[in-house]
């Protein structure tokens, strides 16, 4: 059963549609563990930026401005777009619309940049995969999951992309909108890994088959788009042996959050002295060059 979110309270386990902003301002008493925030728990991170950012927030950050204004025109929800008509921020009239806009909580794009954004949104649509996985009206756009994990009692949450089930009761695909500079299998086999997105699919699957919404045969694909013309796309499912490895990061991160949250310490990078040594390719160069 699917609920409209209209306090910022959840409770139960269950779906929910609620806004960006409710779903990251965490509506569960006490708290609870996203993607995101498991990935921040592990190294390269650890947990006390995981705690900061928790408590203090982050600010938002331009870089990620295009990508929010693609997904409102792709998947037809998000923060509205506002557009500043001025060619860049130097003037202090484009820089009083664009605090403005954000005070209002939409989404600040220069003129270029909203043309820039309706041409991804199209070349989205003549996509023979991405075109009809997004067509309108026939997936559901941004739904929040909330579910408690089992081992270790943590209240985990999720906000799908999109969901879509195939054919009248077939298998459930979840699909996720990513934008990068390059869009090449090379390139995104590197961002999987370095931005834990193989954690990501393991954790969505795993949202949707705790709450009834997909099985075991649930399909999880990323749509990746380049944000320069000609906008290319690449569609990817990640295979078994790839999602397996995500879903062991999730439970690390996972028991990691319990034990913070039990003892309510948060530790940084490292505790006491650590021993450290030089990065392997300098240690190399090093016995090259004095060899």
């Amino acid at each position: 059963m699917t609920t409209i979110a209209e306090t910022l309270v959840v409770t139960e386990p269950g779906i929910y549609q609620m806004t960006a902003d409710q779903y990251h301002a965490d509506p569960v008493p006490g708290g609870s563990l996203s993607s995101s925030g498991a990935r921040k728990l592990l190294p390269p991170s650890c947990p006390a930026v995981f705690h900061y950012e928790r408590e203090h927030g982050q600010p938002p950050k331009r870089v990620f401005d295009l990508g929010h204004a693609a997904h409102r025109l792709v998947l037809g929800e998000g923060a509205e777009i506002a557009e500043i008509k001025y060619t860049d921020y130097k003037a202090k009239g484009a820089q009083a619309d664009r605090d403005a806009a954000r005070f209002d909580g939409r989404v600040p794009l220069l003129t270029k940049e909203c043309e820039q954004v309706k041409a991804m949104a199209e070349a989205i649509r003549r996509h023979p995969i991405a075109g009809p996985l997004f067509t309108p009206g026939e997936g559901i756009p941004e739904q929040a999951l909330f579910w408690q994990d089992g081992p270790s009692g943590v209240t985990r949450r999720a906000l799908i992309d999109w969901t879509k089930h195939r054919t009248s009761g077939g298998r459930l695909i979840l699909a996720d909108y990513k934008t990068t500079v390059d869009a090449s299998l090379d390139a995104i086999s590197k961002t999987v890994n370095e931005r834990g997105y193989h954690c990501q699919d393991a954790w969505y699957r795993d949202g949707a088959i705790a709450l009834g919404l997909g099985d075991e045969d649930t399909v999880m694909v990323f749509v990746f788009q380049e944000k320069t013309a000609p906008y290319l796309i690449t569609v990817v499912e990640l295979d078994r042996e790839t999602v397996r490895r995500g879903r062991e990061k999730n439970r690390r991160a996972i028991d990691t959050y319990a034990e913070c949250q039990a003892s309510g310490i948060w530790p940084g990078y490292h505790d006491g002295v650590a021993i450290t040594s030089l990065p392997v390719w300098a240690q190399l160069r090093h016995d090259e060059e004095y060899s």
